[in-house]
């Protein structure tokens, strides 16, 4: 009877990868964290680099200064990444690193340790990120220009087809883009002309018989939002755009080469700090949009977890999001099913409008030349779109729980004792430099000197620059090493902010504020000058760009120069542009370091007297200690009214407060 049965038991699709986005603290603690998430039943490997080493600094620079190990585990040099993959035999797993500008390093790194390990090279499986464009758009952790960056991502994928044949090359990522605030129009369109931008490079790097095959690599890696049947469509869109691009564009016949492959993380920016517990539920409708359409399902899921909005997840929260993901695949019987949604009228609808939609604006990137020269339109656009969005909530057209409705509720029981979230001990950064100086104290400086110098000479004359990198690795060069050639060789750049100087057509319930900012700058004897800056590596400015966007609305006079600049420098400015109050977004955790540091120096600049304010994931007993640094305001994700911040700057800015 049971053996009947089994045969008339629909045949079950394998699981998607289940892997967690992880790596804090140090390389060894890392190790610790993915062996444990492996033994959990954990099938990938995502590995989160802090931004240092996404930025390409070594741990000892200064604008590293509270940054090591925040957001991710520090990479300098072929000892960490050896001591992050020990006893983890790299020739099995399937491992994502989450890196762009320092990605050839990094993969060198990689291979450097397979190599060590005895692994055969070409068994490799993984992807980097690899997608500067977006870092331009989004996450701001760029090193050089558009165009030499461009050359980096496909030297990667040039040297991966002949060295890692099972190795993708790219994720074109359009995660962070829906972050910042685009459509889903504009996701598709963005996100597509990337791959546009990289294919039409790539084509004249590797032979016309293997392009085909390269097509079939490059992958994606997605955001899935709380609007899940939008999202589902979304994704289905997203396939069938790219068989239509692959087909057309590039005459791709294989109908596997022509496959859209993606991994997904879902959406980050709607967790709210305001009742945490609601993001479980968040999390698993999100992860609905691309598991339950079969012909646009994800190849590898991560989740975020339900604290993300908080501060640095636990091992345990980690393990709930995993445990998500397990009961769908195997408690569910959602893999024993063919596509739940061809021939649905209501979705093949919705489908077209999104394809139209992202055709439409393909078209203006074209006739703009392409992703690259239509960076700063891009970056202009998703900074409106983001305005909107806030608008909505504000307005409560658009609803979201425990933020701008039934906000009263029972004290959350999971965020009692340790706060719900990890801390790092700030002692991590200081061995980490340790480490760092004991590397270079012991290694063959001869050695690296003379692979930096090749490095630099084939970044010179435009060579591929993997193998270079790769004999650097070996030498024992480090991070801030490769980064500082490819410096030397492209220059350096700062992105668009996407914020003009020109307020906008917005302003519709402005009007109070407007009189207000009127009015105290009448007082002050000049228009009230308001300079947001973001002290050290983060390069999150979503936030930043919306409070200068509102600000400027207001009536204020906004300077907001954009990312990655260090105390010194926001004082210089602050100097030079005789700043009424003085505003500061950290979002990677670094707050309490670089403010201490920047109300240090306001005070031995005599600018006691300018108010500083500051924005962040900033847990409760942080905000004291910046109080005490002596911040006036704190604000944190569940201040979502703008406005209201900008009553409280027009208030701080007033002659007669200022006094008080």
């Amino acid at each position: 009877m049971e053996a009947a049965m089994t045969d008339t038991m629909p045949a079950k699709d394998r699981p998607w990868l289940f892997r967690t986005y992880a790596g804090h603290s140090t390389a060894k603690k890392s190790n610790e964290l993915y062996r444990t998430n492996l033994s959990k039943g954990q099938t990938g490997l995502s590995v989160a680099f802090d931004l240092p080493t996404q930025t390409g600094y070594d741990s000892d620079h200064t604008l590293s200064r509270g940054e090591v190990g925040k957001v991710g585990v520090p990479v300098c040099h072929l000892g960490d990444m050896r001591a992050l993959f020990d006893q983890i035999p790299l020739e099995q797993m399937n491992t994502s690193m989450t890196i762009n500008a320092t990605a050839p390093w990094l993969l060198s790194l990689y291979i450097a340790v397979a190599e060590e390990q005895g692994a055969d090279i070409s068994k490799l499986q993984g992807t980097v990120q690899n997608d500067l464009v977006k870092e331009y758009l989004s996450r701001g952790t760029y090193i050089c220009p558009p165009k030499p960056s461009l050359a980096m991502i496909t030297d990667v994928a040039a040297y991966t087809r002949e060295h890692l044949p099972k190795w993708n090359p790219m994720n074109v990522c359009s995660y962070h883009l829906q972050e910042a605030g685009a459509t889903p129009e504009q996701e598709l369109a963005f996100a597509l002309a990337t791959a546009i931008a990289v294919l039409d490079d790539l084509k004249t790097k590797v032979p016309a018989d293997q392009f085909p095959a390269m097509v079939g690599r490059i992958s994606f890696f997605v955001n899935a939002g709380i609007r899940f049947v939008t999202e589902m469509c979304k994704m289905r869109a997203f396939t069938e755009l790219w068989d239509e691009i692959t087909r057309e564009r590039y005459g791709i016949e294989e109908e596997k080469f022509r496959r859209f492959r993606y991994g997904v993380q879902v959406n980050s920016l709607g967790l709210t700090e305001q009742q945490p517990e609601n993001n479980v539920y968040r999390i698993l409708i999100e992860m609905l949009a691309v598991t339950l359409s079969k012909n646009a399902r994800a190849r590898a899921v991560q989740l975020p977890a339900w604290n993300e909005a908080l501060g640095l997840p636990r091992p345990w929260d980690q393990q709930w999001s995993l445990r998500m993901q397990q009961i769908m695949a195997y408690e569910t019987d959602l893999l024993e099913y063919g596509d739940l949604f061809d021939g649905n009228p209501a979705v093949t609808a919705k489908v077209e409008a999104l394809k139209d939609g992202a055709r439409a604006e393909l078209e203006t990137l074209d006739s703009m030349g392409g992703a690259i020269a239509a960076i700063d339109y891009m970056k202009s656009r998703l900074v409106e779109s983001n305005a909107a969005r806030i608008n909505r909530i504000e307005a409560e057209e658009t609803i979201v729980v425990g933020v701008n409705r039934w906000q009263q509720g029972e004290p959350s029981p999971l965020t009692a004792g340790d706060g719900g979230i990890m801390v790092v001990d700030p002692a991590v950064e200081q061995e980490q430099i340790e480490r760092l100086n004991a590397w270079r104290a012991e290694r063959d400086e001869a050695a690296v000197q003379v692979a930096l110098a090749q490095l630099k000479a084939d970044a010179k004359a435009g060579k591929n620059i993997m193998d270079a990198s790769i004999a650097a690795a070996k030498a024992g060069a480090t991070t801030g090493e490769w980064a500082g050639v490819m410096r030397a060789v492209h220059g350096e750049y700062r992105g668009p902010t996407g914020v003009s100087r020109s307020p906008s057509n917005q302003t519709e319930g402005l009007e109070d504020i407007r009189e207000a900012v009127d009015a105290v700058s009448t007082q002050l004897g000049r228009r009230l000058k308001f300079l947001v800056g973001k002290p050290g590596l983060d390069g999150h400015s979503n936030g930043a760009e919306q409070i200068a966007f509102r600000a400027r609305d207001c009536g204020m006079d906004i300077t907001y120069d954009g990312i990655r600049l260090t105390p010194e420098q926001i004082v210089a400015k602050a100097i030079e542009d005789e700043a009424h109050v003085v505003g500061l977004s950290i979002l990677s955790g670094s707050h309490i370091p670089l403010v201490e540091e920047l109300m240090e120096r306001m005070r031995a600049a005599g600018l006691d007297h300018v108010p500083v304010v500051v924005g962040g994931i900033i847990p409760d007993e942080d905000a004291v200690k910046l109080k005490g640094f002596g911040v006036a305001r704190v604000y944190t994700p569940k201040d979502f009214e703008l406005n209201r911040i900008m009553m409280d700057i027009v208030a701080l800015a007033t002659p007669a407060e200022k006094a008080a």
